[in-house]
C-alpha cells in the first residue's frame, strides 16, 4: 500500500489517481525507466500497454518499469 509523502499515512484509490484523507494531498503514479529514472512514454495499442524510454534505452519490459508518485 502507497503511504503520502507529506504525513505517511495510507494513499487511497480516487479516480484515475491516489488521495490522502489525513492531509487531502493528490497523486498520480508515473513510469519511470529502471536504467535511467527517466519518465516513460506509455504506448497503448489494442488493450495493450507498452513502455518506451525516449532517452536511448527503447522498449522497457512491463515488469522492469518503476513506478513512484507524483503530487499533482
Amino acid at each position: 500500500m502507497a503511504q503520502c509523502e507529506v504525513c505517511q499515512h495510507a494513499l487511497v484509490a480516487r479516480g484515475a489517481g491516489l488521495h490522502c484523507p489525513a492531509c487531502g494531498q493528490d497523486y498520480r503514479e508515473q513510469a519511470r525507466c529502471p536504467d535511467c529514472g527517466q519518465p516513460l512514454e506509455i504506448l497503448k495499442a489494442c488493450g495493450a500497454v507498452d513502455y518506451f524510454c525516449p532517452h536511448g534505452d527503447g522498449l522497457i519490459a512491463k515488469k522492469r518499469v518503476t513506478l513512484s508518485l507524483v503530487p499533482r
